[in-house]
């Protein structure tokens, strides 16, 4: 018997069995956060998640005081925490106005967004598969939204600006990525989305009641979870086995939604959602395939 470690790339079963376990944490914070409802406002609720969540970072502390940041890094992390705080609280109020495969549907656009950034902001390629690709998510999004034809609720408009604040977070993780460790990057992301928060939170605040504390302390717990597992499911097999698997994220939503919460099947939203999610996986197989450093993260990355 070979002592040689086993590869990434040879546990594709591993690689899908952990993303498919990522999804369902990643629908359970959708499904407490539409529980809690919104009686407390949207920036206070984004903000317990993190604050609360803190705790999860000591294992942190030490690599990121050694880190040593130059003034551009942290400048690159205050960005970041700057722009992640904006769409967070955007994705909370959207979850209380739009039903939960929706926002799961719509926050497939983050990674495009990202495709975008990296091309205008980096000087990546963009081809024109890619442009096609890019295109086709576009066209996904209109088929979810459908204007003209339905009423755009504010929740819509909110989760279009989320997703876009979203991508953006990970395109500076992008850059950040390459110069400093994950608990470095994973941390200070925590602690500066915590502190822009704050003020906001603070000027709409609403006395939480133990039980709405504890409810969203489970988000910060699923949350963490799900980022965990989805490490294991990046250490398992390539992202090109793996990113398909994010397509079963949208039919728990809907499940979820529709068993839990009364919400209406919508097959708009899942064809929508589907067409998204083809695109994503196409410009990541192409990367794949060009062996280039993948500059669209899984879906399942672009989560609070």
């Amino acid at each position: 018997m070979s002592d040689t470690p086993i590869s990434a790339a040879n546990r594709p079963v591993a690689g899908i069995f952990w993303m498919a376990v990522t999804g369902v944490m990643f629908v359970a914070v959708a499904a407490v956060v539409k529980h809690v409802g919104d009686r407390l406002p949207a920036p206070q609720m984004a903000f317990m998640r993190y604050g609360l969540g803190l705790v999860f970072l000591i294992p942190m502390i030490r690599p990121m005081l050694a880190a040593g940041l130059t003034r551009r890094q942290a400048g690159l992390f205050t960005a970041r925490g700057a722009a992640h705080s904006v769409g967070v609280m955007l994705w909370f109020y959207a979850m209380t106005q739009i039903t939960i495969a929706e926002v799961t549907a719509m926050n497939y656009m983050a990674p495009i967004y990202v495709t975008l950034g990296a091309a205008l902001f980096l000087g990546e390629g963009l081809a024109f598969r890619r442009i096609a690709a890019v295109a086709l998510a576009f066209l996904g999004a209109m088929i979810i939204l459908r204007p003209g034809f339905r009423e755009l609720s504010p929740g819509h408009l909110a989760m279009l600006v989320a997703a876009v604040c979203l991508g953006g977070s990970y395109l500076l993780a992008k850059l950040l990525s390459g110069e400093a460790s994950a608990p470095v990057v994973v941390g200070w992301l925590s602690v500066t989305v915590t502190i822009g928060l704050l003020p906001v939170a603070l000027a709409v605040w609403v006395p939480p009641t133990l039980t709405e504390s504890a409810w969203i302390f489970l988000v910060a717990v699923f949350a963490t979870a799900g980022h965990y597992t989805m490490t294991l499911a990046f250490a398992a097999a390539p992202v090109t086995v793996t990113q398909p698997v994010a397509f079963l994220q949208l039919i728990w939503a809907v499940t979820m939604g529709a068993v839990f919460f009364g919400e209406v099947l919508d097959g708009w939203v899942i064809l929508g959602g589907t067409v998204i999610l083809g695109s994503v996986s196409f410009i990541t197989w192409r990367e794949h395939v060009l062996k280039r450093r993948a500059t669209t993260p899984a879906v399942a990355a672009t989560k609070v």
